[in-house]
């Protein structure tokens, strides 16, 4: 749950064929990059399409606080003046950002460079989870910084007065990491450098050069590496937000295991470090047809059609995680459907997501009969034709935990409980009756 909202439980139980249009509402990690740089820009920043979950509404009272003009003009339609970079007011009051471990991450990254303070903070979920890993580079660039034990929240950050450019490897695989330092090396002289094993999501990139920066990639013998020249005039751009594939995952997986279903997902982002899942779900012979592909605001889009029909598990190698790392736990409920196993390589980030994703998907899914082995690094799933459910799992305020066990409870013999839908909000919250438009027992 989020910002103190009571618990919720919700049940979902063995539907009938799905059918219809599912609009998932727009991708979450543009939206919250669109907000940041439409107030670290000058002029006005066109926002449609945004997403108006608790995550992403947190991140524009954000930039509200910092000094920008945000203002909702329509449905899913936002503009923002911004104060240009370095511009960034000090705020009266604590930057609460509820469960978006995204909106705190970015935001700490947006201000480091700028001689303000700022503290930080989140609900019960954000708290535990750790920022060392984004107040460590962003240190590096002489902002101060004051940390609960463990470097948890509340964070306070006192930005650099002489902000310096840096060099950063990142040790894990985050586009949030990443994000944070490009972010903090827009108000630093010179060039900021971040270099990562793997490519991550690139939104940040993408949106950066839209809005006038001057950025480039490029692959090296130290891996992926990313440079971004400090100090630019960032121009308010017009921004259209594609919709969500991590939104969209939940349909397409009720879908796929749902008996007889067929539906339509329009608009569904494809973009390269964001399409995992999908490359998987067809390894393992789902049914999905891309119609119509192009690009909306500088995005690759598709319409996705989706049917049911047999699965087979897979394995899923380790350099594939961090194109779909939010993906893991409702991959694991169609994998509980496949024939044979399906196995979960390189996910140990999953273990410091909003809740322990790995431990909670696998106690739930033994709950309702599924199979499960893990270790630190891994998930294994053994499928079966068919699931027995009955059980209730406990979703640890965590939104995508929510809304992976209610698909299962879509196809399980029994129905399947939540003791907790109310985090659904912070990222989807039209769920519950899009779901219940195509067919769905839920709610």
């Amino acid at each position: 749950m989020s910002h103190g909202t009571d618990p919720r439980p919700m049940t979902a139980r063995r539907s009938g064929p799905l059918t219809g249009v599912a609009q998932v509402p727009g991708d979450k990690s543009i939206s919250h990059r669109a907000l940041i740089l439409g107030a670290l820009s000058v002029g006005e920043t066109r926002i449609t399409g945004l997403l108006e979950g608790e995550d992403v509404l947190d991140t524009a009272k954000a930039m509200r606080a910092f000094g920008a003009d945000v203002q909702r003009t329509g449905e899913g339609e936002w503009v923002v003046h911004g104060v240009g970079v370095g511009g960034f007011a000090e705020p009266e009051d604590v930057i609460d950002c509820g469960n978006s471990g995204t909106g705190v991450r970015l935001i700490m990254g947006a201000m480091a460079t700028t001689p303000i303070t700022a503290t930080f903070t989140g609900d019960a979920s954000l708290s535990k989870r750790p920022m060392g890993r984004v107040t460590d580079p962003l240190a590096l660039f002489g902002s101060q910084i004051v940390a609960r034990e463990g470097g948890r929240l509340p964070v306070t950050i006192t930005g650099a007065v002489d902000p310096v450019p840096v060099r950063y490897k990142t040790p894990v695989a985050s586009a949030q990491i990443k994000s944070a330092v490009l972010l903090a090396g827009l108000n630093a002289p010179g060039e900021t450098v971040v270099i990562e094993a793997e490519p991550t999501r690139d939104h940040s990139e993408r949106m950066l050069a839209g809005f006038g920066a001057t950025i480039r990639t490029e692959k090296t013998e130290e891996g992926h590496v990313i440079t971004l020249t400090g100090r630019p005039e960032l121009r308010g751009q017009p921004v259209a937000v594609p919709r969500d594939p991590s939104s969209a995952a939940f349909p397409v997986a009720a879908a796929l295991i749902v008996p007889g279903s067929e539906i339509r997902v329009p608009g569904v982002s494809r973009n390269p470090t964001r399409d995992g899942l999908y490359v998987t779900l067809l390894e393992m012979g789902a049914d999905i047809t891309f119609e119509n592909p192009r690009e909306e605001g500088g995005e690759p889009v598709a319409d996705l059609l989706v049917r049911h029909g047999p699965l087979k598990g897979v394995e899923v190698p380790a350099d594939r995680a961090a194109s779909m790392i939010d993906e893991f736990p409702i991959l694991s409920v169609i994998a509980s459907f496949a024939e044979g196993r399906t196995v979960m390589n390189g996910v140990a980030e999953l273990r410091v997501k909003e809740s322990d994703r790995i431990d909670a998907m696998a106690r739930g899914l033994e709950a309702n009969g599924v199979t499960v082995v893990e270790t630190p690094d891994s998930m294994t799933v053994h499928g079966a034709p068919r699931v027995p459910g009955g059980a209730s799992a406990v979703t640890h305020l965590d939104h995508r935990i929510a809304m992976s066990f209610l698909v299962l409870g879509l196809a399980t013999d029994q129905p399947v409980s939540v003791d907790d839908g109310s985090p659904i909000m912070t990222s989807f919250p039209d769920f519950i009756p899009l779901m219940q438009g195509l067919g769905a027992d839920l709610g």
